[in-house]
């Protein structure tokens, strides 16, 4: 196989450095800038190309599309034309353009296609779909979701203002940024129905996007789900809070646990991550599966048909946030 990363960005970057520790196959990259070519070439000892047509010019098998969001379906339909199986980071874009052409073209063609969404990989994240997959907790009421980061401290090498999360123009905003959260919790509860949503610039932040957003989901099971979504919070918080009949399940990215409360038993039991957890991990354990699904053995934890709906969500949470109104999927 022979792998092309279009970005050379840090998820385009990290995508180069967990391919060549699995030995998954020769890789090449592209992207506009200059610096990033280098970097690219100088830590990875790969080729890279200026023009994104000399690259595919070299009919690579794969596609990584790791540009900002707003690039991802341009950038995808080439690289989908030219025969490639597509790996597209998260969001699938930032609009529904041009978005059911790509599955036209890659079912035409029969390509794999798969949405990087590296929490479902995560420890915890995995645990609580076992313990929800058991029943442990029984019938699911509603669920607490939040992620909160300050924007500066995201990539703190760069400038947050020129990068794709403070620009609308090219698909920033936290409810797109976050969309992680929103793509977890309907995988291990299930579908949305309704939208509701508000969301601001609330901060002194110099970006043209929202920074704050409080979104509201009904499922189709029932159950109302809460996500809470930031830039602006100083200390890196993520965490989940699931509701059932039976019990409750909490989940904490920096307490490293996974606790469950049973009205069977009337205790919390606590599953730990491992302590030196690195959460490179998740996104190698992705490229796993990712490279298992190109080689015929599973199939894509989220296609771009999957990515579409949480792209729905997450456009449909924007469209109330605007109107006032609820949303109906």
């Amino acid at each position: 196989m022979q792998f092309l990363i279009i970005g050379c960005g840090s998820i385009g970057k990290r995508h180069i450095g967990n391919l060549k520790t699995l030995r998954a196959g020769d890789i090449i990259a592209h992207d506009s800038r200059p610096d990033c070519r280098h970097e690219a070439e100088r830590e990875y000892g790969i080729k890279t190309y200026n023009e994104l047509e000399e690259a595919l010019a070299q009919k690579p098998s794969t596609a990584f599309i790791c540009t900002p969001t707003s690039l991802h379906i341009p950038h995808a339909l080439l690289a989908a034309r030219s025969g490639c199986h597509l790996f597209i980071e998260k969001p699938l874009s930032h609009s529904l353009d041009g978005v059911d052409e790509l599955i036209q073209t890659t079912a035409r063609q029969n390509l794999i296609t798969m949405v990087g969404c590296n929490m479902r990989f995560h420890p915890g994240i995995a645990r609580i779909k076992r313990l929800l997959e058991r029943e442990n907790i029984g019938r699911v009421f509603g669920a607490r979701v939040q992620f909160g980061q300050y924007l500066p401290d995201w990539h703190r090498w760069e400038d947050y203002r020129q990068g794709y999360s403070a620009n609308h123009s090219l698909g920033g905003g936290i409810i797109l940024d976050g969309v992680h959260e929103i793509d977890y919790i309907t995988w291990l509860l299930g579908e949305a129905s309704q939208v509701t949503c508000f969301s601001d610039r609330l901060s002194p932040l110099e970006i043209d996007t929202e920074d704050t957003a409080e979104i509201l989901l009904r499922l189709k099971s029932g159950a109302i789900v809460e996500v809470h979504l930031d830039y602006v919070q100083r200390s890196y918080a993520r965490s989940c809070q699931i509701i059932g009949e039976e019990g409750t399940i909490l989940w904490d990215i920096n307490d490293k646990h996974v606790r469950l409360y049973s009205t069977k038993t009337d205790q919390w039991q606590a599953f730990s991550e491992e302590p030196d957890y690195d959460s490179n991990q998740m996104y190698v354990e992705e490229m796993k599966h990712f490279i298992r699904c190109l080689e015929g053995k599973a199939k894509p934890s989220q296609d771009i048909y999957a990515g579409k709906r949480i792209l729905e969500i997450a456009l449909a949470a924007k469209e109330s946030s605007d109107s006032g109104q609820v949303i109906k999927l």
